[in-house]
């Protein structure tokens, strides 16, 4: 008998992956070379695309928390999960609430956007939007009481309380062996700062193979978190109005400061350049690690985070109308930074470093801040 009758076509051939649950998905997210125009060629960065994961790097943090916060009994079968978040967040709670049970409420304000507000609902999350910013901690501040005010009529509700809870930090422990496992040796870390989790969980594990990396935070204009004052800010996903606990501050050698235009040329030129992208943080990281591969020495193995993709910001970042209603077009960013002796020095209005970092309400590691 011919062996094409005894093994079918495709009879020997090893069984496919297939995910089983679309957690299954999340991680193993691929690393891009990016140069020109941020870099010359042969001197650009490795950005690690998290726009890759199903709903972007806060899958990772959101079905950990989850999942932890069942393990120790804080979070009962079916209870609900309560959370303040932009929008990154929502979709990994999202996530989270559909692989482990739960129904998932997301508390966001009108800067959310109209897209992210219907996807989070297509996911099966319920958004309830604030309406007004607190007086001084504005709209994350509004968030929170908001998500207390629910958790205390919601008996047995959950709160992950992205801010200060260590499960954010510890989620990013998987992000930072794959980038090991990609690139072999990381001498520069390039990351935005906003709950402080993805820096603080990162760099952690990376520093343990190679303790003489630099952090380099990524903030942006008009975000209380290194001590300039709060104010309003179009960039979503960097930044906040309060000072949360999951930021390492003594981890970071330097922090740069990025305006909005700043990061819309960024972003296009990414785009444009090559076919990668995102929204704020993805092009404010981007400006600044192509800034670190033009100055630290050649051979200099820098390592950027993208947080997201482009598809939620297709109406800010990638809207001419409304780019040009803000005023962001056609102000190409200086090849430099400016220079800050003090990162509370004056308020910084455009990109700006400052090499000297310090936790602006003198906490220290004892005091539950990250490390």
């Amino acid at each position: 008998m011919e062996l094409s009758l005894l093994n079918p076509v495709g009879a020997l051939a090893p069984a496919p992956f297939s995910a089983r649950r679309p957690a299954q998905l999340v991680g193993s997210t691929p690393v891009l070379w990016i140069d020109e125009p941020f870099a010359q060629a042969g001197l650009g960065f490795h950005a690690k695309l998290e726009g890759a994961n199903p709903g972007g790097i806060k899958d990772r943090p959101g079905l950990h928390m989850v999942r932890e916060a069942r393990r120790r009994g804080d979070l009962v079968a079916g209870a609900p999960v309560i959370e303040s978040s932009s929008g990154t967040l929502g979709l990994g709670l999202a996530l989270a609430g559909l692989t482990y049970g739960h129904p998932v409420t997301v508390v966001s304000d009108p800067g959310m956007e109209p897209a992210m507000v219907r996807l989070l609902t297509a996911y099966g999350a319920h958004v309830e939007q604030v309406v007004a910013p607190h007086p001084e901690g504005g709209w994350q501040q509004a968030r929170r009481e908001t998500v207390a005010t629910l958790m205390a009529r919601t008996p047995g509700a959950y709160c992950p309380d992205q801010y200060h809870n260590p499960d954010n930090v510890a989620a990013y422990a998987p992000l930072a062996t794959e980038l090991i496992a990609q690139l072999g040796r990381v001498d520069v870390l390039v990351a935005a700062v906003g709950t402080g989790g993805h820096s603080a969980g990162t760099e952690r594990v990376l520093r343990e193979t190679f303790p003489s990396m630099a952090l380099i935070g990524v903030d942006a204009i008009g975000s209380a978190i290194f001590g300039q004052p709060a104010g309003p800010r179009l960039m979503r996903g960097l930044g906040s109005s309060i000072h949360p606990t999951n930021v390492a501050y003594a981890a970071f050698d330097q922090v740069h400061w990025i305006a909005p235009h700043e990061a819309v040329w960024a972003c296009r030129q990414l785009a444009r350049r090559h076919y990668a992208s995102g929204g704020w943080s993805v092009g404010a990281v981007a400006l600044v690690a192509g800034w670190a591969a033009r100055t630290y020495p050649p051979g200099t193995r820098v390592a950027a985070i993208f947080p997201d993709g482009p598809h939620r910001y297709l109406e800010t970042v990638y809207n001419d109308a409304w780019c040009r209603d803000h005023g962001l077009l056609d102000h190409e960013p200086p090849s430099e930074p400016d220079e800050a002796a003090e990162q509370d020095a004056y308020p910084f209005t455009s990109w700006t470093r400052c090499d000297k970092v310090r936790d602006p309400l003198g906490r220290t590691a004892a005091d539950g801040v990250a490390r």
